[in-house]
C-alpha cells in the first residue's frame, strides 16, 4: 500500500473527519465577518481593517497563557471544549442579527474569542496526533490534513458566497459554528482512554514565568529556532499582501468581484497536489532536501505580483503566481509540521505550538497593518513588490543540515535549564 493511501486506524478516522467538517465551515465563511459589517453595519475601511488585525492580535495575546494550560490536560476534552466556545461565539451572531442588536463591538469580540480558542485547540491537536499516530506514519497524517485543508479553501468560498446569496450575510456564520460542534462530536467518538499528562518538573500551580515555555524551547533549539523565523516572517509577508491585491485588482485594474475570488480560489489545487506529492517526495529525496527546496521555492513567487496588469493576461499572471507559491506550500506544510512534531518531546507539543500559533497570528497582525499604511504612502504595487523582496531572504533562515530528533536525554537537559530560570 502506497504512503498516501496508509490506513492510519478508526481513531485518526475520527480526528480527520473533525478536522475535515471544521475547516470546510470555516472556509465556507471566508470573509464572512468583513462582508457583515459592510453590508448589516456599513462600517468603512478603518473599521474593516481593524476588525482583521485586532482579532488576529488581541486573539493571539489572550491565548499565551493557553498554552502552558492545555499541555498538562488531556488534549481531547480540551479540543471539545474550545469546540463549544466557537460554536457558542459564532451563534452569537445570527442571534444578535434576528434580534437587531448585533455590534460592531460584538464582532471585534467574538474574533478575538474565536482567535484564542483557534490557538488553543490547534497545540491540543497537535499533540493528540502525536499520541494517536504512529511516527512513522506522522507525515501521511499531515498531508492528509493539508490536503483538506486546500481542498476546503477550493470549494467553501465559492459555496459561501452562493449560500450568503441565497440567505443572507449571517448564513455562513451559522455554517461554520454548526462545524465546530460536529467537530466536537467527531473527538468525542474518537474513543478509547488518554492518559492524563505527568507534571514532569512543572510546578503545580502556573507561575508568570511558565507562559514562556514554548518560546524557550523553541529559541534553545537549534533546529526549530530558523524554522521558527522562517515561517512566521514567510506567512506574515505573505497575508500582509492579500489586502493590497484587493484593493489594486478590484479598484485601480477593475477586475469583477468573481474573477479575483477565482484567481485565488483555483490555484489552491496546487495546494492538493502538493500535499499529496509531500509523502512520495520525501520517501524518494529525504525529508530535508525536500523541505529545504521547497522552503526555497516557495520564497520564489510573491514578486510576481508586482507585474500584474489587467485584462486576461493579468488573470492569468495571477493564477500562475498563486498556483506555484500554493503548491510549494502544499508540499513544504505537511513535511515541516511532521518535523516539528518528531523534534519536539510529548510533554512540550502544546506549549510549543501554542507559542508557534501566537507569534504566527501577531506578526501577520503586524505586518498587515504595516503594509496597509506603508501602500498609503507610496502604492498598493510598492508595497507587494518590497515584501516579495524581503521573502526573497527567508531561505537563508532554513536549516541547512539534516536534524533527528532530541534524545531523550537532551530533553532532560532541557528541563533542568528551564527548572533553573
Amino acid at each position: 500500500m502506497g504512503a498516501g493511501r496508509r490506513a492510519l486506524g478508526r481513531q485518526f478516522g475520527w480526528l480527520w473527519a473533525a478536522y475535515a467538517v471544521s475547516t470546510l465551515g470555516t472556509w465556507l465563511a471566508f470573509d464572512a465577518f468583513p462582508l457583515i459589517a459592510v453590508l448589516v453595519l456599513h462600517a468603512g475601511t478603518t473599521e474593516v481593517s481593524v476588525l482583521a488585525a485586532a482579532g488576529l492580535a488581541v486573539g493571539a495575546v489572550v491565548a499565551v497563557p493557553l498554552g502552558p494550560w492545555v499541555e498538562f490536560r488531556r488534549k481531547r476534552p480540551v479540543m471539545v471544549a474550545m469546540d463549544l466556545v466557537r460554536f457558542t461565539a459564532l451563534m452569537s451572531v445570527p442571534a444578535a442579527f434576528a434580534l437587531g442588536w448585533l455590534s460592531f463591538a460584538q464582532l471585534l469580540v467574538v474574533s478575538v474569542v474565536v482567535g484564542a480558542a483557534d490557538i488553543a485547540f490547534t497545540a491540543a491537536g497537535g499533540a493528540c496526533l502525536k499520541a494517536l499516530v504512529k511516527p512513522e506514519d506522522l507525515l501521511v497524517a499531515n498531508g492528509r490534513f493539508e490536503s483538506t485543508t486546500w481542498t476546503a479553501s477550493v470549494l467553501g468560498p465559492p459555496l459561501g458566497g452562493a449560500a450568503i446569496g441565497l440567505f443572507g450575510p449571517v448564513m455562513t456564520v451559522t455554517a461554520n459554528a454548526v462545524s465546530y460542534l460536529l467537530s466536537a462530536a467527531g473527538i468525542g467518538a474518537i474513543g478509547g482512554r488518554e492518559p492524563q499528562p505527568r507534571h514532569t518538573g512543572v510546578p503545580a500551580r502556573l507561575r508568570a514565568g511558565d507562559l514562556l515555555d514554548g518560546w524557550r524551547y523553541i529559541l534553545r533549539d537549534s533546529a526549530l529556532r530558523p524554522l521558527f523565523a522562517n515561517t512566521i516572517l514567510v506567512s506574515g509577508l505573505i497575508m500582509a499582501t492579500q489586502p493590497l491585491l484587493a484593493v489594486l485588482m478590484l479598484g485601480r485594474l477593475g477586475f469583477a468581484p468573481w474573477q479575483y475570488g477565482l484567481a485565488f480560489a483555483a490555484p489552491c489545487i496546487g495546494g492538493l497536489i502538493g500535499s499529496r506529492l509531500a509523502p512520495r517526495l520525501v520517501a524518494r529525496y529525504g525529508r530535508h532536501r525536500v523541505m529545504f527546496t521547497t522552503g526555497v521555492l516557495r520564497a520564489c513567487w510573491l514578486l510576481g505580483l508586482v507585474f500584474i496588469g489587467p485584462g486576461t493576461a493579468g488573470l492569468v499572471l495571477v493564477m500562475a503566481v498563486e498556483f506555484g507559491l500554493i503548491t510549494c506550500m502544499g508540499v513544504f506544510n505537511p513535511v515541516f509540521a511532521t518535523f516539528r512534531l518528531e523534534r519536539t518531546p510529548a510533554d512540550r507539543v502544546a506549549r510549543t505550538l501554542s507559542a508557534w500559533s501566537v507569534s504566527s497570528k501577531a506578526t501577520i497582525a503586524a505586518l498587515t497593518a504595516l503594509w496597509g499604511l506603508l501602500a498609503g504612502i507610496t502604492s498598493p504595487r510598492v508595497a507587494i513588490a518590497l515584501a516579495g523582496l524581503l521573502v526573497l531572504t527567508t531561505p537563508f533562515l532554513l536549516p541547512r543540515q539534516d536534524r533527528t530528533p532530541r534524545e531523550e536525554g537532551e530533553a532532560r537537559r532541557f528541563d533542568g535549564v528551564v527548572g533553573e530560570l
